[in-house]
């Protein structure tokens, strides 16, 4: 009974999901009210899934069931396919014999007819013999009509042929309504890959007189083809390919932006293509050659209409008009200005950017100061096409996609090709791109070491290289251009630089290095980026810009971190003198504080190895010289406030707490030791202090005069126990 309640509920939720009317989003909306709670929920969310896997299992076992019905429809239809074109061949060639059956008749016809005129004039029969050639004249073509379509039996052979043949190739339609278009040579090929050899099909090549269709075998369809490429005769160039056995029978077609080999079945065919081709090449060339000569060639002079017919005529205007035709000639029939757009081609298919880059100076050298009549402007829509072509080609050498190895010197070719081209901006552009891409590679392809100076100093050596490298090129490739040029390259060298950055920030202040690191590779970093001042490219205000909130960020929390450690230290401060125990570590003490430089520490040290000064004291004098060390490696102008707020913070803590402990601290012997490293703080370490920021910032620092000018920095409550700081 529970299983058929089950089967009722699933078939009441498939009525309801399959219903016109439904709405998911107010189904869920319904369910979600209706449902006491999760365990509802996720019973409906089962019994769909389990209807949707019904569903696919029924849908998976219908297509099981239709699909050796669909096999078989599928079979039917190819062989209906194959009948339709025998029966499509068939009428072709039935048509073709009904059309060659008057051209066979009509000498029997004439022969006849010259019989019979005879035969009535002797006999006295003419009439009823013309007659009756007269009513049998009437089904033939006659010779004036093949003459007045301008083809004679040869034109229309050659295109029943045509017709014939293209028949047997699929979704070539479009080249029967091509006027004028006939077959010249056809012939089977084997097409082979250009990179490896290896053989890719089987192909059928029908050259007409103006282009070559390419056709590819239909392996279920004895004799028929398949459409597969059409190339212009004059975008076309022949290669003949050195036979390399077993490779051998070979030719080349080239034509941009690709190219293709065929594999002949022996080397008479492969001898004929080349020929037959080439010939073709040259009668299409010929032919257009003559068509732009009777365009250029002068028409007759206009007809003068007589003074008398023409009574508003000026009497004393005798001159001639000079013929329009006769001011525009241009000579178009020099052989390199026929051959010009089929060598641009052949050039472009070689690679040879500078061939045709010469070859389009000379025709603009040519054209130069010339008239523009039709013929000219086709010939320079012709060569336009090429020279788009070609800047595609360039552009494409230029890209980012393309192998980055050899440098910028191996951009150097299609830029200059560029530049005479006239396109000097898209030739920066893609110049500055390519090598943007190439540095992103480079610093992408570095390892990071452990060691962060050894990781930045290789950054620094590949980047810095690349940027100098770029810089020099770009003056070589574009010296004489347009300024903006140069413009472009400092925008470009921001972009870069800030790249650059990138890659240094994260490596050293975002892994939390220590100040001194940081130091040492900023230090690092702008001493590579002088070396750009050797070719008058000054970036280093560029990367101080760019490195400023890092080294602000860095300096604030090595600055916290002292001022942590000096809390802690005055925390457990008992004013004791320093027991360094033996006399290697006082001496060790005292060069870490000439280091620092402090020079009279002598005058602090005791008999044996005490220190008459707090280990809190010289711990803060020799963490505070550290920082301030390390921070005027970072400096620059912009970080003058940054680093002088930070040494003010951290010298008032410690002379808060001296400060506090002299007050609050009631022992006179302890407060005697006070006052002792009180002076040390205000007469040596501020001092020192003072001097040293003034020699590495070049100014002096008003406010840690103020600092040591005065007596009490802090006013206490002489009451209160309690610290400020």
């Amino acid at each position: 009974m529970a299983m058929a309640m089950s089967d009722s509920g699933a078939s009441r939720l498939r009525r309801q999901l399959e219903s016109d009317g439904f709405e998911a989003r107010l189904y869920v909306k319904q369910l979600s009210q209706q449902s006491d709670g999760d365990r509802d929920l996720q019973e409906h969310r089962q019994r769909i899934q389990a209807l949707a896997e019904e569903t696919a299992q029924n849908l998976k076992r219908n297509v099981y069931q239709n699909y050796r019905q669909f096999i078989e429809t599928a079979r039917e239809i190819s062989y209906l396919e194959s009948e339709m074109y025998q029966l499509s061949h068939l009428l072709t060639e039935q048509k073709s014999s009904l059309e060659s059956i008057p051209l066979t008749l009509l000498p029997a016809a004439a022969a006849a007819g010259a019989a019979a005129a005879s035969g009535g004039e002797e006999g006295g029969g003419g009439a009823g013999g013309r007659d009756h050639l007269r009513g049998q004249a009437g089904f033939f073509p006659s010779p004036g009509g093949a003459s007045r379509d301008s083809s004679g039996p040869g034109e229309e052979g050659k295109q029943r042929t045509l017709t014939t043949l293209l028949e047997k190739v699929e979704g070539c339609r479009h080249l029967l309504e091509t006027p004028g278009q006939y077959l010249v040579y056809n012939g089977d090929l084997v097409e082979y890959e250009a990179d490896h050899m290896t053989q890719l099909q089987r192909v059928h090549g029908f050259l007409m007189n103006d282009c070559l269709l390419v056709a590819t075998w239909l392996p279920q369809r004895r004799g028929m083809y398949r459409y597969n490429a059409l190339y212009p005769l004059d975008g076309l160039a022949v290669v003949n390919v050195k036979d390399n056995p077993p490779m051998k029978d070979m030719f080349k077609l080239l034509m941009f932006p690709e190219s293709r080999i065929f594999q002949a079945e022996n080397a008479k065919i492969k001898r004929e293509w080349l020929e037959v081709l080439e010939e073709t090449k040259r009668a299409l060339s010929e032919k257009r050659r003559r068509g732009q000569e009777e365009a250029a060639a002068p028409r007759g002079p206009p007809q003068v209409t007589s003074k008398a017919s023409n009574p508003f005529e000026d009497e004393d205007d005798g001159e001639p008009a000079v013929p329009e035709a006769e001011e525009e000639k241009v000579d178009l029939s020099v052989e390199w200005i026929q051959e010009l757009p089929e060598d641009l081609d052949v050039c472009i298919a070689q690679r040879d950017f500078e061939g045709a880059v010469d070859l389009l100076d000379k025709l603009n050298h040519y054209l130069e100061d010339k008239p523009s009549p039709p013929p000219v402007k086709e010939l320079r829509a012709r060569v336009d096409e090429r020279v788009g072509q070609l800047t595609e080609v360039l552009v494409f050498e230029l890209s980012p996609g393309r192998s980055l190895r050899g440098g910028p010197k191996a951009t150097r070719r299609a830029v200059s090709q560029l530049i005479r081209l006239g396109q000097c901006t898209k030739a920066c552009e893609l110049f500055l791109r390519n090598r943007a891409a190439a540095v992103h590679t480079a610093i992408r392809q570095l390892r990071i070491e452990g060691a962060t100076l050894l990781y930045i100093h290789k950054l620094c050596h590949v980047f810095f290289t690349s940027l100098l490298e770029t810089a020099r090129e770009f003056e070589t490739d574009f010296a004489g251009t347009d300024s903006g040029c140069y413009s472009a390259f400092v925008v470009w060298a921001r972009s870069a630089m800030g790249m650059f950055v990138d890659a240094f920030s994260k490596q050293v202040f975002d892994s939390k290095e220590s100040l001194s690191t940081a130091a040492e590779c900023v230090k690092v970093a702008k001493e590579h980026c002088q070396q750009l001042s050797d070719i008058g490219l000054d970036l280093t205000f560029i990367i101080h810009a760019l490195l400023v909130k890092d080294i602000q960020g860095a300096l604030h929390s090595y600055k916290e971190i002292i001022i942590e450690a000096t809390k802690h230290r005055n925390s457990e401060e008992m004013w004791r003198r320093m027991n360094l125990m033996t006399p290697e570590a006082l001496g060790k003490l005292k060069e870490e504080m000439k280091g620092c430089g402090v020079g009279n520490f002598e005058q602090y040290t005791g008999d044996d190895c005490w220190v008459n000064l707090s280990y809190t004291v010289v711990a803060f004098t020799k963490q505070t010289m550290g920082f301030l060390e390390e921070a005027l490696k970072l400096y620059f102008p912009e970080l003058h406030m940054v680093l002088l707020e930070s040494l003010v913070e951290i010298i008032l803590v410690a002379v808060q707490h001296v400060d506090y402990s002299l007050r609050c601290e009631q022992d006179p012997e302890k407060k005697a030791f006070i006052r002792q490293n009180a002076s040390f703080l205000y007469e040596t370490v501020l001092p020192v202090v003072e001097k040293r920021f003034e020699e590495g910032v070049g100014k002096p620092a008003k406010q840690l005069q103020d600092l040591r000018n005065a007596s009490r920095l802090i006013r206490v409550n002489p009451e209160s126990t309690t610290s400020v700081v």
